[in-house]
């Protein structure tokens, strides 16, 4: 979960997270703030470690009193082909150009918003873009992580045979 507030602009390489591809975004970043009354603040060190990376940051300062939001979750999907003709479905790649990202917007631990963010891998954009720019930016940091994890994988995967 990332704070709704925290406009990630950058990979943070320095984070002192033991596992950090366990974090909401996939990994740590850098970034701004985006809090009425603190929009384009840098956070210090300890508050991306604390709180912009990890939502529910009650005790930061900048965190507004009246929020939607304490947190946002996301989660992947890579879409299967969807042809009716199986011989050609066999024939094709078994995953679809397509990626979906479920996200999960929270206040006080519960849902208060969900939906489906799709991204096309062929064209580099967004078919379905969240209409808050905060998510929508937090989406494609969470997008650029799992693409990253996935390249690594395969180059792991490789190598070993």
């Amino acid at each position: 979960m990332a704070c709704p507030f925290f406009m990630p602009t950058e990979k943070l390489e320095n984070g002192a997270w033991p596992h950090a591809a366990r974090l909401p975004l996939g990994r740590g970043w850098s970034g701004q703030c985006t809090a009425p009354g603190h929009e384009g603040e840098i956070p210090s060190q300890h508050e991306l470690h604390e709180f912009c990376n990890l939502g529910y940051a009650e005790l930061c300062t900048r965190l507004p009193q009246e929020r939607a939001w304490d947190s946002v979750r996301f989660g992947i999907r890579s879409l299967r082909n969807e042809n009716k003709n199986e011989a050609d479905t066999k024939a094709q790649s078994t995953t679809s150009p397509r990626i979906q990202i479920r996200y999960i917007c929270e206040r006080a631990h519960r849902p208060v918003e969900h939906g489906l963010l799709e991204f096309d891998s062929i064209q580099a954009r967004w078919n379905s873009p969240h209409r808050d720019q905060r998510l929508q930016r937090l989406a494609d940091c969470f997008l650029a992580a799992y693409l990253e994890k996935k390249k690594n994988q395969e180059i792991n995967r490789a190598a070993a045979s």
